[in-house]
């Protein structure tokens, strides 16, 4: 099959078009014929190492995190596919590589796709909305009538979060730049901050959950917003205790995590604030949650833009930009 690898950590590579064997599944795997995949900030993070310490991955390696397409074989013990069934989901960490024609996924990984979008759209969801889930769902647990400020509102994550928050009833706000403002208000953001001109500790008070996924900056600002017994959860760091334990680190990789985030973790705990890391985890079960709020229209897609497979290098320059709205798809199978 034709996959993009890499073979070494690099800023400057492009990732290789190759001819590579296609995967053998598994007892409890399916094999997914790839119909689309999307790019995330990850990807871009994993080719150039930033996480190579705690997350050691083996070359050559095919990156990519999310994937729309069709069942093709299954392994003698799954029980929630059949083949034919299409699907859309986000591989497990070390078990990644959906630019490539087809992957072996564990069947806890997938969701059935929603009927009423096409693989391209479908794949713009897994990792994003999973991380929006997880982060608002379950850690925030976020109710009817708190207040949320979404970070980064025109981003992957940001807006899955602000769709996923007005649903469950929240008020929103969210930062982003003029040029988006009327992006993320047909998403009903409730508040509009623009971050180039407007500093949103001056604006926002008394709010329960930050989503903080901008620098370290920002996060300690964010804290100034929050009442007592609020929530901060961030996606781009700095990594709590928790975290080291739930990736099983060795003592001093625990001890570099726990130095990284002590600073913010004391500043949190002055003000009667609860501080965590999130780096999602694939969960097939909250993608099938997802899917039924896709096929009720009450998410819906953010795709920025659609490439093509041989295509996948400018994607990547597109993405490592960060001008991107919503998603950037790959089409991987022709239509």
């Amino acid at each position: 099959m034709k996959a993009y690898i890499i073979n070494r950590y690099s800023k400057e590579d492009k990732l290789q078009l190759a001819e590579v064997p296609q995967p053998k599944v598994k007892d409890n795997e399916v094999l997914v014929q790839i119909h689309a995949s999307s790019i995330n900030p990850l990807d871009f993070k994993l080719k150039i190492g930033e996480f190579k310490q705690f997350m050691p991955y083996k070359f050559p390696l095919i990156l990519g995190h999310d994937l729309a397409g069709t069942i093709v074989e299954i392994g003698s013990k799954v029980r929630q596919f059949k083949i034919g069934d299409e699907v859309f989901g986000r591989p497990a960490d070390y078990h990644i590589g959906t630019f490539a024609e087809y992957i072996a996924v564990n069947e806890n990984d997938l969701a059935l796709k929603p009927n009423n979008i096409s693989f391209d759209d479908a794949t713009s969801f897994p990792l994003v909305a999973i991380t929006a889930w997880q982060a608002i769902v379950e850690k925030a647990a976020l109710k009817k009538g708190q207040k949320i400020f979404i970070q980064a509102g025109s981003g992957g994550v940001g807006t899955m979060a602000i769709q996923l928050a007005k649903h469950l009833g929240a008020t929103v706000a969210t930062s982003t730049s003029e040029a988006n403002s009327e992006l993320v208000k047909s998403l009903d953001a409730d508040v509009v901050i623009d971050y180039k001109t407007q500093d949103f500790e001056t604006i926002l008070q008394d709010y329960d959950v930050v989503l903080n996924s901008q620098d370290n900056k920002t996060l300690e600002k964010s804290l100034q917003i929050l009442k007592p017994g609020g929530k901060v959860i961030s996606i781009s760091g700095p990594p709590d205790p928790a975290f080291a334990k739930e990736i099983n680190a060795s003592w001093i990789i625990k001890l570099i995590i726990s130095l990284l985030s002590r600073k913010i973790r004391k500043q949190a705990q002055a003000k009667g604030i609860n501080y965590s890391f999130l780096f999602m985890k694939p969960s097939g079960k909250q993608l099938s949650e997802i899917a039924h709020l896709i096929d009720a229209g009450v998410i819906k897609p953010v795709v920025d833009k659609y490439f093509t497979f041989d295509q996948i290098n400018e994607a990547m320059d597109y993405v490592s930009s960060g001008r991107t709205k919503g998603k950037v798809v790959v089409k991987i199978k022709e239509a």
